[in-house]
C-alpha cells in the first residue's frame, strides 16, 4: 500500500511541472554568431540571410526574437556596405531592447567611423 501512495504521490509531483516555454526565439542565433567569430565557412552574406531567416520564422511563430540578432544584423549590413539597414536594424534594438541603446550608439560611432 505504501509503494502505491509514494507512485501516487510521485506521480502528481510530477505531472504538477510544466516545462516553461522559452522567453525568446534564437534559431540558429548561435551558430551565425560562431562563425562570425570563429570560422570562414559562412560569407557576411549567408549570415545576413540566416539572421533575416530567424527574425521571419520568430515573427510567424509569434515569438520574441533574442536580444542582439538586430544589432548582429545591423553589423553585418554595415559589413556590406548598406548603411541604411544597419541603422534600420540597430533602430529595432533599441525599440525591442532600450537597455541596449548606449551599446547601439557605441557601435553606431563604431560604424561611421569605418566609413
Amino acid at each position: 500500500m505504501k509503494k502505491i501512495l509514494f507512485v501516487l504521490a510521485v506521480t502528481a509531483v510530477l505531472a504538477g511541472c510544466k516545462t516553461k516555454e522559452p522567453l525568446y526565439y534564437h534559431g540558429q542565433y548561435n551558430a551565425v554568431v560562431y562563425n562570425y567569430f570563429k570560422s570562414d565557412d559562412m560569407t557576411v552574406s549567408e549570415q545576413v540571410e540566416i539572421l533575416e531567416e530567424l527574425i521571419n520564422t520568430a515573427k510567424a511563430k509569434n515569438k520574441n526574437i533574442a536580444p542582439g540578432v538586430h544589432a548582429h544584423l545591423g553589423m553585418l549590413y554595415f559589413e556590406l556596405g548598406n548603411a541604411n539597414l544597419g541603422l534600420e536594424h540597430f533602430n529595432i534594438e533599441t525599440e525591442l531592447f532600450p537597455e541596449s541603446k548606449q551599446y547601439i550608439d557605441f557601435l553606431v560611432n563604431s560604424a561611421k567611423g569605418k566609413s
